[in-house]
């Protein structure tokens, strides 16, 4: 009788722990975000003294950004004799943003791009040469060239 009891218990608990088993489906309970993506658009050659247009377009699960929280673009000279402030850009449509910029010294140039859309934000940053540039900058360009992928900042 005493092993019949034991038995039973044992019985009762494994019933009762069975029923508390993970769902295999648990995963599509929670919120899935398809990450922001941003392709940072450059003139072939970028010239000192002149006008240059600079987009960038978003995308996010595939589609088109339409409207973007907001989309900001941070450029300056690598050797950072040259900083630009963050400038808003101009929504073009069609998930391209741009801004017209006029670079006024030759050499190695990054741009960063601060865009949001429905709490995803990302920060790509590009390099990009405006005119010829110094010996040093080209080795630095070959040594360390940061893609669109680096400095991203996802799901805030």
């Amino acid at each position: 009788m005493k092993h019949t009891v034991q038995f039973s218990i044992l019985l009762l608990l494994s019933l009762f722990l069975g029923g508390c088993s993970l769902n295999k489906d648990v995963e599509k309970l929670y919120k899935t975000e398809a990450p922001l993506e941003v392709n940072i658009i450059l003139p072939e050659q970028v010239s000192p003294n002149k006008p240059e247009m600079i987009k960038a377009v978003l995308t996010q699960d595939g589609k088109t950004i339409k409207h973007a929280d907001f989309v900001h673009f941070e450029i300056w000279k690598k050797d950072g004799s040259v900083q630009y402030g963050m400038e808003s850009a101009k929504d073009d449509g069609n998930g391209t943003y741009s801004l017209s910029k006029v670079f006024n010294k030759e050499g190695l140039y990054i741009i960063k791009v601060h865009a949001s859309n429905h709490g995803s934000m990302v920060m790509p940053r590009k390099q990009f040469v405006v005119g010829q540039v110094s010996e040093e900058e080209l080795n630095s360009l070959k040594e360390s060239s940061p893609n669109q992928e680096g400095d991203h900042a996802h799901h805030h």
